[in-house]
């Protein structure tokens, strides 16, 4: 029977992919000493806010998250950020798969709003991984289920985050509205003779009473 640990050796940006993917390079090691003839993993990351210090600036951020440092204790607890799978061919002892992780920047997702907070330093991660392992031994084909407590954890530098942002949306963030809150914005806008959005929102901004302004 197989028996699986697994490791993250390292994060990367996934070069020419349509949409924004990182890319997490797994360290699989089977001392069942079987022939794995495949094995089909899953898995989830997520997000360990307390194991990490924030600024001033970085805290203000992530007012909406956790509320203000006095609540941290309470508040900073582990979160789901994202959910990936893939498919290793078959080994023996070890192997090393490359582990697609699509990043979204929808700003209704915590994952994005935190990442989005954050300034410098590293992001706690941590893999929870399941799946099937189909192995080949004597007496033909066996499959079997990843053990529960296969886990890994990663510090992902907030760099790397960032600069795949960069890359995909250069210069640009992306918040969803309601429809009718676009229209009335796009009124808005028209009506004054304005030619970008920024226009529009910076003017509203500036309207706001000045202990009011970011």
């Amino acid at each position: 029977m197989a028996d699986l640990s697994f490791e993250v050796l390292d994060v990367v940006p996934e070069r020419f992919a349509a949409a924004p993917n990182l890319l997490a390079r797994i360290r699989v090691e089977d001392s069942g000493g079987e022939r794995v003839h495949a094995l089909a993993l899953r898995a989830q990351v997520r997000i360990e806010p307390q194991r990490r210090r924030y600024d001033d600036t970085e805290e203000r951020a992530l007012l909406d998250l956790f509320g203000n440092r006095t609540r941290f204790a309470e508040t900073l607890r582990p979160f789901p950020w994202l959910h990936a799978s893939t498919v290793a061919q078959g080994f023996t002892g070890s192997t090393t798969i490359d582990l697609p992780l699509p990043c979204t920047y929808d700003f209704e997702v915590s994952g994005t709003t935190y990442l989005h907070a954050l300034r410098e330093g590293e992001i706690p991660l941590l893999f929870l991984f399941s799946g099937t392992v189909f192995t080949r031994g004597t007496t033909g084909f066996s499959v079997a289920q990843v053990p529960w407590d296969c886990e890994a954890r990663f510090r992902l530098p907030v760099a790397v985050w960032r600069d795949l942002m960069e890359t995909y949306f250069p210069r640009s963030e992306w918040i969803r509205m309601r429809r009718d809150t676009v229209e009335a914005l796009a009124h808005y806008r028209h009506t004054r003779g304005q030619t970008s959005w920024d226009d529009a929102v910076t003017t509203l901004l500036a309207q706001a009473p000045i202990g009011e302004r970011p």
